[in-house]
């Protein structure tokens, strides 16, 4: 009893906890492969990195929601687009184009009755935005934002799988429409071929369009800007 006591007195005196005390001196004896392992200076660069790159995102992302939200995000059409802007909204439709396009050949010839047909179609539906027969720009053209590409002043320098592709589907947040529930497959197809086959049409077609317009159709060998030929609207 005597012992205990004077143990109860002294760890009262020290401070000292005796089960912590064993605790340590059993963790010794067992190794350390038992302890925690510090973290290495690697790890906790990259944790750090990663979590700034997400703080980094999440700040853009809701900054951006906010500036629309509040109106800081100017919506007229009536405005000029900045060269990058342009740039980077023509790669991505063109991306998006050759990715999910079908690549697939036109079911339609390019018989000269056929351009004709194709003439009319684009001649009712499109060059109300894309210009005329004519060979004038139309009146608006500069209305949307891009503006519409000029397609009889400069005309589409892209394949026609890809056209096909844009005249079927439209383009989003411009004012081109998805034609898919207006035009059948063969008219949007004989479009299309219209479009791509302007500079070459046979000789009765050519003289469809001279008669219709007063207007001879554009020569293959006439110089066009090489952006406009390939805008997308």
């Amino acid at each position: 009893m005597r012992v205990r006591s004077d143990s109860f007195m002294i760890k009262n005196h020290y401070g000292v906890d005796l089960d912590l005390l064993s605790l340590s001196c059993r963790s010794r004896i067992a190794g350390p492969h038992l302890r925690p392992r510090p973290e290495t200076k690697s790890g906790g660069f990259m944790r750090n990195f990663i979590l700034g790159v997400v703080v980094t995102l999440a700040v853009l992302i809701l900054g951006g929601l906010g500036a629309a939200l509040l109106g800081f995000l100017p919506t007229n059409a009536n405005a000029t687009p900045p060269r990058f802007e342009a740039h980077i909204a023509m790669s991505a439709v063109d991306a998006s184009a050759d990715k999910r396009a079908s690549k697939a050949n036109s079911p339609v010839l390019p018989s000269a009755e056929n351009l004709i047909d194709g003439m009319k179609i684009y001649t009712m539906n499109c060059a109300g935005c894309h210009g005329g027969l004519d060979r004038k720009p139309s009146p608006q053209a500069g209305s949307f934002y891009p503006p519409v590409p000029q397609f009889v002043m400069h005309p589409s320098d892209d394949p026609d799988w890809h056209n096909n592709y844009i005249i079927r589907n439209g383009i989003r947040y411009t004012g081109m429409p998805a034609w898919d529930k207006v035009l059948s497959e063969q008219d949007i197809w004989k479009v299309t071929l219209f479009l791509s086959h302007m500079e070459k049409l046979p000789p009765p077609a050519q003289e469809f369009w001279k008669t219709t317009v007063g207007v001879a159709p554009p020569a293959g060998g006439e110089e066009h800007d090489e952006h406009e030929g390939h805008e997308h609207h």
